[in-house]
């Protein structure tokens, strides 16, 4: 539950310029967190030296991919019924082929080859780079799979092409894997264990995104502030390292402090933290550089000590309000959001009011909040019984919700009569006389149009606002420009 799930782009599917020379055509739809999206991206490189254009008919495919998440039900029943309406497909297309990719295709790779049979391959989320060999194997027809997680696969030799992207913003992945097993997460099984990218590679590709006219970038990792370079493997052995290794070593504060001196212009965003890992070297990295936005995602996940334990959440909330307090008196206009599940295993009425009480307490800007939900193969799943009726969970949940948009409206309203660089990312949903973007806290706004253009930096006077959305109007373009 540590990863942002973004409803709105559930299911997307992937399309980039066609290649003439390319023969055949890749459907590739795209569910869970912006890894699993930005995993997409890399499996439609790799696929696209191997013959294949993307397509967002379905009816035209000759491979249909599904890039999967194990992190709650909803997105596997999901998953199951575009399986069955892609096999409805297939019985007028006998050579189209299927195949399901990340976490899920890990967690369920029998079950859907050969139980259910409603997939011809099965590719885990390092087995990427193996993808040519297994459409081989299907093109011959064998069913394929490589679930094989890897100590070292990191994709940093691999140049993502940019899919359905507004030009303007791009995903980097800095790390892939976990260490922390969190007692609720799929994530240790499903993508193996924390391995960090070469930081020459990470910088040459915020180059490259900078030179192509990228504006922002948002560092991706399970848990970015535990990244830690020391020449390569996995951080679990950095006790191993040598003099030199440790002495050159590279963790998460140096790769932001270099990521903004690469590309001053370009704004820095970064996702997930988790407060047993970030440092205030991060923090104050932060308030050095103009460009590094000021807003922390900070999964808490439950305000009781007691259900923090037995998530095997390596922190108090007395840690957890010590490192808010610290990060405000070092950057006080930051932003926080939050990951929170209600109604895990054995949480009382005391332990959800603890859970309000840290609402109280941090007035978030935002939140993504979850009724847990049992996950198989967890050690909450094997250990715990779920033993929380679903009215009670739902009844927690709503009560933290209504409290939430309480404090969504007021941190809203902070930046009312304030000027703001607001970096234009397209279109009003709701009116397209008006840009729509975000400013450094991730808030979004709106403004009119007027001669400004996709990627501008704007400064923009707040007018007015919702709970959520800032509306104002332009002033002249930003710095940052």
């Amino acid at each position: 539950m540590e990863k942002i799930i973004d409803e709105s782009v559930q299911g997307n599917s992937l399309s980039l310029k066609k290649d003439e020379k390319n023969t055949r055509n890749l459907y590739i739809e795209s569910y869970g967190c912006s890894m699993n999206f930005s995993d997409s991206e890399i499996v439609a490189s790799i696929l696209a030296n191997e013959g294949f254009n993307t397509t967002q008919e379905l009816e035209n495919a000759d491979l249909v991919l599904v890039n999967t998440c194990s992190i709650r039900e909803k997105a596997e029943t999901t998953v199951r019924k575009r399986l069955e309406k892609f096999n409805a497909i297939k019985k007028n297309r006998p050579h189209m082929k299927v195949g399901v990719l990340g976490c899920m295709a890990e967690r369920l790779k029998s079950k859907l080859l050969e139980e259910e049979k409603i997939v011809d391959m099965v590719v885990g989320p390092d087995a990427y780079k193996d993808l040519p060999n297994l459409i081989q194997e299907i093109d011959e027809g064998r069913d394929a799979v490589n679930v094989v997680l890897s100590k070292d696969e990191t994709y940093g030799d691999i140049s993502p092409v940019r899919l359905n992207t507004n030009g303007v913003s791009a995903f980097v992945s800095i790390t892939r894997g976990c260490d922390n097993m969190c007692t609720f997460c799929v994530v240790p099984f499903t993508r193996g264990r924390e391995r960090s990218r070469d930081p020459q590679s990470i910088i040459d590709e915020v180059n490259d995104l900078g030179a192509k006219g990228y504006k922002e970038i948002t560092l991706l990792g399970q848990n970015v502030d535990s990244y830690l370079w020391y020449g390569g493997g996995l951080k679990k052995d950095f006790d191993k390292a040598s003099e030199m290794q440790i002495a050159t070593a590279v963790d998460f504060a140096n790769l932001l402090d270099m990521v903004a001196v690469a590309q001053p212009k370009m704004r820095i965003r970064f996702s997930t933290s988790n407060p047993q890992d970030m440092s205030l070297d991060v923090i104050r990295t932060m308030a050095k550089h103009d460009n590094i936005c000021k807003h922390i995602h900070l999964p808490v996940q439950s305000g009781s000590n007691d259900i923090l334990k037995k998530m095997n959440r390596l922190h108090t909330i007395e840690e957890y309000f010590d490192l808010i307090d610290n990060i405000k008196k070092i950057i006080p206009d930051c932003a926080f959001s939050h990951d929170m599940i209600t109604g895990f295993p054995t949480e009382t009425e005391e332990d959800h009011k603890a859970t309000l009480a840290v609402l109280d307490y941090v007035k978030y800007d935002y939140g993504y909040m979850f009724a847990y939900s049992e996950r198989p193969g967890t050690l909450a799943a094997r250990k715990m019984e779920d033993d929380i009726p679903n009215d009670v969970k739902q009844r927690r949940l709503s009560e933290i919700i209504a409290l939430q948009r309480e404090h969504c409206l007021l941190r809203t309203k902070n930046h009312l009569n304030k000027i703001q660089e607001i970096l234009i990312e397209g279109i009003s949903k709701k009116d397209d006389t008006m840009w729509m973007g975000r400013n450094s806290q991730n808030v979004v706004a709106v403004f009119p149009k007027e001669n400004y253009k996709v990627g501008d930096f704007v400064n923009v006077k707040m007018n007015d606002c919702t709970s959520a959305t800032l509306i104002g109007e332009a002033v002249d373009f930003g710095k940052s420009n």
